[in-house]
C-alpha cells in the first residue's frame, strides 16, 4: 500500500468534510508507558483530555488540537502520581497543560501519520502520531461518533523532564523512552 501525501490524501470513509468532531472526555485516554529499573513497565494515563478534530475537504486541510490537564495523571499509585506532578518531573504548577497541534497529515485508507507540535513541560517538539481511524457510529442519543487510536514514542528528556536516579548495576531508574498510546472517541458538533 502506498502512503498518500498530505496534498492527495482522501478522507476516511464516514467522515464528511467541513465537520468538527469534539473529543468526548469521558471516552478519551492518553496513556504513557515507561520502564522502571529498566525492566518493569509502568503505565499511567491522563483523565483530563479535551480538544477537537476539524475535517477539511482533504486530509491536508484537516487539523487536530488537543489539550491535556497534566494534574489529572493517574498511575495506580497515589505517591507516584504526586511525584510525577512534582517539580522533579511534570511540574504541573508551572506547566499545567500539555498540547498537541497538528502541522501536517499523511493518510492512506484508514491509517495515517499526523505530525504535530507536542508541548510538554513548556517545551515543544514535532512528534509524528501513527493514527488509525477505528470507525464511525450513530449513538443512542441521535449523535455521531468517530473513534481514533494513535501511537508514538518520545524521549522525555527532549521535553525537559530529566529527573532520574543512576542504578548501581548500571542504567537508570526511569526510562528515557516513553510509549504514548491514545484512544479517542469524538462527537460530531451540531452546527
Amino acid at each position: 500500500m502506498t502512503t498518500l501525501t498530505q496534498n492527495h490524501a482522501q478522507l476516511p470513509a464516514g467522515l464528511p468534510s467541513g465537520t468538527v468532531w469534539e473529543i468526548d472526555p469521558g471516552h478519551a485516554e492518553v496513556a504513557f508507558i515507561g520502564r522502571h529499573f529498566m525492566l518493569t513497565k509502568v503505565r499511567g494515563r491522563f483523565t483530563d483530555v479535551t480538544g477537537e478534530l476539524r475535517i477539511g475537504a482533504t486530509m491536508a486541510e484537516t487539523t487536530v488540537d488537543v489539550r491535556i490537564g497534566m494534574s489529572s495523571v493517574e498511575s495506580g499509585n497515589p505517591a507516584r502520581d504526586e511525584h510525577i506532578r512534582s517539580a522533579e518531573l511534570f511540574d504541573v504548577e508551572a506547566h499545567p497543560t500539555a498540547t498537541f497541534r497538528s502541522t501536517a497529515v499523511e493518510w492512506s485508507g484508514e491509517r495515517g501519520t499526523v505530525h504535530g507540535d507536542l508541548t510538554i513541560h513548556g517545551v515543544t517538539r514535532n512528534v509524528p502520531l501513527e493514527v488509525t481511524f477505528e470507525g464511525q457510529v450513530s449513538d443512542p442519543w441521535g449523535g455521531q461518533r468517530a473513534v481514533f487510536s494513535a501511537r508514538a514514542k518520545v524521549n522525555r528528556e527532549d521535553f525537559g523532564v530529566t529527573w532520574n536516579v543512576a542504578l548501581e548495576a548500571g542504567g537508570v531508574l526511569v526510562s528515557k523512552e516513553i510509549q504514548i498510546e491514545i484512544d479517542l472517541e469524538t462527537v460530531l458538533r451540531a452546527e
